[in-house]
């Protein structure tokens, strides 16, 4: 009966992860097409603002990401999720309407405080995961991205087509119908004796630095998750402008080919993740996925030809496999009343990458390299950098594991779920 339990809150969880990542998926295609709108039509001066516009969003993420941890390891994920639900179908009516880019800008600050519900998310998974499946069921989670990715976009560019501000109001509604799902349907994951208070000096970013240090292991991979947000983090923020610059391709074209990125990715973490895990581990599996991913990063920024994007998208999509992996390593190695603080900690240190990410790769390389003054045109100047931030996280991972082995087969602290995990025996490892 707690396994069939467990299994349906998976469903719930990965249903409301899934209608969520496609009201968003929905805007990622018009979003700098609006913005290009606002600026006059020059894509120079688009990607400075929409840099901008990025990093504002980031920013909220990074103080708010660990404050909803926090508040979720106090009073349970459910109602930090439902509160950001709520909050992002508002950010969509607010920019649906917006006159000028201000109102855009003010729309994305309040995206960045609601959009930190993935925390919770994730926090919920870990509360509901035993040793053996937490790999596979962030996997799951991978899958819910995925299909929203395959589904938004491709529907945020057929309905860019017809108006330029409906997909938010259709992102809106989407919102909206996943805060009733959520209101009459989840059901809450943390149970009580699990609970933890809330501190103010633990629930800020730099707080919850505090929190990793007691995690070894999770202290290590958090480095490279910063690395790695750089890189992924830059290319969300410029595909769509240099896609668009490079290759002439339009919002459907774009929609379609984020479709593709999506299916690529559900795919990978649906059929990929737990026999790949099986066979060679996750620590071996994040290093080959991180592989991929650098190879990939350069194969972007070298192309010539659109039809290219879209061999290296099937290719790169390998690389998926690092993600669940990671969040594997994590939620192994934390107890349950730390999780939420964790997954804030690690949300809030993305964030800040995200502050970084759009400043430097899209309104500083792109915005640079392709204004008429550049002393060299080099518009995939972004993805050699992304390439370069990947190749390091590999280094970086590669050092920590060396310095933190594994486990042995069986040595896993079965009590992970209900014991903090000292600094002598980090890794959780299968």
């Amino acid at each position: 009966m707690a396994n069939r339990k467990r299994q349906a809150a998976i469903g719930f969880i990965l249903v409301t992860v899934f209608i969520d990542v496609l009201g968003i998926g929905i805007i990622v295609p018009i979003l700098p097409e609006l913005v290009r709108e606002f600026a006059g039509g020059s894509s120079a001066t688009a990607a400075r603002f929409y840099g901008v516009i990025a990093a504002a969003y980031a920013l909220m993420q990074f103080i708010f990401a660990p404050v909803l941890g926090a508040l979720s390891d106090r009073f349970g994920r459910r109602p930090v999720i439902l509160v950001s639900l709520f909050g992002l179908g508002i950010d969509y009516v607010i920019m649906g309407l917006a006159p000028t880019l201000g109102w855009i800008f003010a729309g994305r600050l309040i995206a960045g405080v609601m959009g930190a519900s993935f925390t919770a998310a994730n926090a919920y998974i870990a509360d509901i995961s035993s040793p053996d499946n937490r790999a596979r069921n962030f996997g799951f989670i991978g899958v819910a991205f995925g299909l929203g990715f395959i589904f938004g976009p491709a529907l945020g560019g057929l309905l860019g087509g017809i108006h330029l501000r409906l997909p938010f109001f259709v992102a809106a509604g989407l919102a909206l119908v996943n805060w009733l799902y959520g209101f009459f349907v989840l059901p809450e994951s943390l149970e009580p004796e699990n609970r933890d208070a809330f501190h103010w000096r633990r629930a800020n970013p730099l707080g919850t630095l505090t929190v990793l240090r007691k995690y070894p292991l999770v202290a290590g991979l958090a480095i490279a998750f910063v690395l790695m947000g750089m890189a992924q983090r830059g290319l969300e923020t410029v595909w769509v402008l240099y896609t668009g610059y490079r290759f002439g391709w339009d919002e459907r074209t774009n929609g379609l080919t984020l479709a593709l990125v999506g299916l690529m990715a559900a795919i990978v973490h649906g059929t990929m993740v737990k026999p790949v895990i099986g066979r060679i581990g996750e620590r071996r599996t994040v290093l080959a996925g991180l592989g991929v991913s650098a190879i990939a990063f350069f194969l972007y920024g070298i192309a010539t030809q659109g039809w290219m994007m879209l061999g290296i998208i099937v290719f790169g999509s390998i690389g998926g496999l690092a993600g669940p992996a990671l969040q594997g390593l994590v939620a192994g190695s934390v107890s349950p009343s730390d999780q939420g603080k964790v997954q804030g900690g690690l949300t809030s240190l993305m964030s800040l990458t995200a502050i970084v990410s759009p400043l430097v790769f899209t309104a500083g390389l792109f915005g640079y390299f392709t204004a008429e003054n550049a002393f060299v045109h080099l518009p995939g100047a972004p993805f050699l950098l992304g390439s370069t931030l990947l190749l390091a996280s590999l280094i970086v991972i590669v050092r920590l594991f060396r310095r933190i082995p594994s486990e042995p087969q069986g040595a896993l602290l079965h009590s992970s779920h209900t014991t903090p995990v000292r600094g002598d025996d980090q890794d959780q490892e299968r």
